[in-house]
């Protein structure tokens, strides 16, 4: 069975916050930062998003175990269509240092779709191409968005 990870390419990547003529809409994880001690560190995630008001925009963004196992989630309660990319802070994320971790958004209505960035807090973050259907399964997991404001 192949990895649920591979690494992606050295070079690094180059999300556009709008899809291509006749490309699909996509959330894009462009940075992560961390602060604060292990077990309690605080995330600030960078999003680069193609959101056109409430009926499509990054609803979240998430910590992932290299497992797949849902470690931590960031609701955003509202769109961010002039706003692009944004970053938005989450925390605590009770993780070690050395842990590898994947970190994605989540595009209302599509899902899981844009670029992901894997690593960990000693060793930073990096692009990632993810197994399809990679943990698709936390999806319904809570925290829930309790819906859009704006």
């Amino acid at each position: 069975m192949p990895p649920a990870l591979s690494p992606s390419s050295t070079q690094p990547s180059t999300p556009s916050p709008s899809p291509a003529p006749g490309g699909d809409p996509q959330v894009d994880v462009e940075a992560v930062t961390v602060s604060g001690d292990p077990g309690a560190y605080t995330f600030a995630v960078t999003l680069a998003s193609d959101e056109t008001g409430c009926d499509q925009y990054a609803d979240w963004w998430e910590v992932l175990g290299a497992d797949g196992s849902l470690l931590f989630r960031r609701i955003l309660d509202h769109s961010h269509p002039s706003e692009q990319p944004f970053t938005r802070s989450g925390a605590p994320v009770e993780v070690s240092s050395e842990q590898q971790l994947v970190v994605r958004g989540h595009l209302h209505p599509r899902g899981y779709v844009g670029g992901a960035l894997s690593g960990s807090v000693a060793a930073g973050f990096a692009p990632v191409d993810l197994e399809p259907g990679f943990a698709d399964d936390v999806e319904q997991a809570a925290p829930q968005p309790d819906g859009c404001l704006f």
